[in-house]
């Protein structure tokens, strides 16, 4: 008796392949995208901190100097915080790009893998009958070399 043999088996292993690839990627973007959020946290937590120091040093009198040199930091900061929100909007849409991605190549694997269950299902039955069908002949068989011997 033969054993199963999937014929997509190889078409199969590359959707495996591709979503593993993909899976990895994923997860690579959301490093990123975490990585990302994370700049724009610090930059932003940087700049509330001068603003509540800047205050501080209002309270108790300070240079015009200062108040340039704290404004222009802050200006500072603002771009970077602008640029990083950018980033951040990118990496975002990078990731919900990959999981879509990685949505449809798990379908389309559980696709194959279903088939390939129903095929194997299909398979045995049909074992299941060859193996009744070859155990009703020997028995037929059987009978009759009784039967002859009367």
């Amino acid at each position: 008796m033969t054993s199963y043999h999937y014929r997509f088996e190889k078409v199969l292993t590359l959707r495996e392949q591709e979503r593993d690839e993909t899976e990895m990627a994923y997860k690579e973007a959301i490093q990123q995208f975490e990585e990302v959020a994370r700049e724009l946290y610090d930059q932003l937590k940087k700049k509330e901190d001068t603003l509540e120091e800047q205050q501080q040093r209002m309270s108790t009198g300070f240079s015009i100097d200062d108040l340039h040199h704290y404004s222009r930091f802050i200006n500072t900061l603002d771009m970077k915080i602008d640029y990083i929100q950018q980033e951040v909007v990118k990496s975002r849409s990078k990731m919900n790009w990959y999981e879509s991605q990685l949505l449809e190549k798990n379908i389309e694997v559980k696709k194959f893998e279903k088939m390939k269950e129903k095929g194997k299902q299909q398979y045995d039955a049909e074992m299941d009958h060859v193996e009744a069908n070859r155990i009703d002949e020997l028995s037929t068989m059987k009978f009759r070399s009784k039967e002859d011997r009367w």
